[in-house]
């Protein structure tokens, strides 16, 4: 059994079970995880207002977010600095990135390439019992990130897309760590696959005999595939429809 994200924004979220395997996932301690959707600033505007809403309890969560240099991971820790969290001053980078230092926020946070990751996430996670990491860099760097993640019991959101989804998921469901799986963090995509998934579920093989195209227009900085497209067509497969990744226009 898997459950989908259903976000609730007096809550931070709910989960609703699901017999569905959608792309949108959350996971819990036996078996945790969450996926959602987009990857833009005025999302992690909306997260911002959410949080500086909630409890004064939340703002003592420590998080660290990987892939700082990039454009993401810099409005996570704008949002969760404008929100009063605890931003450690530490992320994992490329081996090109080591040993540097960005500065967000007027926060220098020091860079450390894959050969630290283990022991750096160790002792930021003794340091730091309630972490949460946020990784949005690469999509060679998923799979291995989220093992690591897992191994040493830190939650995480996945918000960087590609990779071996199977096998991410397998990870989590095989492990006792929370973690969020979201190649889309916009509430309105996130709606829109969770309608997906329910009508290909509900009506398999609906649109047999029907050709459709997936089109989808993003930044010109953005460098991995589109999640969301990857999951309209997985969905559109469900209903019927002979569809492959050459067929979208992203």
């Amino acid at each position: 059994m898997v459950s989908l994200l259903k976000v609730n924004h007096q809550q931070h979220f709910a989960v609703f079970s699901s017999g569905i395997r959608p792309n949108n996932r959350t996971f819990h301690r036996k078996s945790s995880f969450i996926s959602m959707s987009s990857r833009s600033p005025t999302t992690i505007q909306h997260l911002h207002n959410t949080v500086s809403s909630s409890s004064n309890h939340n703002l003592d969560i420590p998080i660290m977010v990987n892939g700082c240099s990039g454009k993401m991971g810099k409005a996570v820790i704008k949002a969760a600095d404008s929100a009063g969290l605890n931003i450690v001053p530490l992320s994992f980078g490329s081996a090109v990135e080591n040993g540097k230092t960005v500065q967000v926020c007027g926060k220098d946070i020091l860079i450390h390439g894959p050969d630290d990751r283990e022991n750096v996430l160790a002792s930021v996670f003794d340091e730091h019992p309630n972490l949460v990491v946020v990784d949005y860099t690469v999509p060679s760097a998923v799979n291995d990130n989220a093992e690591l993640y897992c191994k040493v019991g830190v939650p995480f959101v996945m918000g960087t897309t590609g990779g071996d989804r199977d096998r991410l998921y397998k990870t989590i469901e095989d492990s006792k760590v929370y973690a969020v799986i979201s190649p889309q963090m916009g509430k309105q995509v996130v709606a829109f696959l969770a309608a997906m998934e329910i009508m290909a579920e509900q009506f398999p093989g609906a649109f047999s005999g029907y050709s459709l195209q997936v089109m989808e227009s993003h930044q010109t900085s953005k460098v991995d595939t589109s999640g969301t497209a990857k999951a309209v067509i997985s969905c559109f497969q469900k209903l019927g429809v002979s569809f492959n990744l050459d067929q979208s226009f992203l």
